[in-house]
């Protein structure tokens, strides 16, 4: 799990961006140069009615209820056959799942983390 745009650590594979809208004001071609992701994948992002509960959310109860919803979401069939293949893959090459957030314990990475990890999937520290 990393934030995007931060620096790559030599064997963290290809990092994947579970965002909803790309950086702005970078181009396209410079995403991955500037290392915010090589392959988008919106699809892992919460929507953007749960992206503003999360960056609202003040205590516990009001993470969990962002957490409940976020795990509905992904159940849902197209993110739920991304999350099986990207924990089967885990165990042939290395992948990073990536958000913006400064934050990961209030990032919705920490639920794919989670999400993963329920899969089977191989995660390193």
């Amino acid at each position: 799990m990393v934030r995007l745009g931060s620096r790559r650590a030599a064997d963290e594979g290809l990092r994947l961006g579970t965002v909803r809208r790309p950086p702005r004001g970078v181009p396209k071609a410079d995403f991955a140069k500037l290392d915010y992701y090589d392959v988008w994948l919106p699809n892992l992002a919460p929507t953007a009615e749960l992206v503003a509960m999360a960056l609202g959310s003040r205590d516990e109860r009001s993470w969990k209820a962002f957490e409940r919803r976020y795990r509905a979401e992904m159940k849902r069939s197209e993110a739920a056959r991304v999350l099986d293949l990207l924990a089967a893959l885990s165990h042939q090459t290395n992948l990073s799942v990536g958000c913006y957030c400064e934050d990961e314990s209030r990032c919705h990475r920490t639920i794919l983390r989670a999400l993963l990890a329920e899969r089977g999937a191989e995660i390193k520290a």
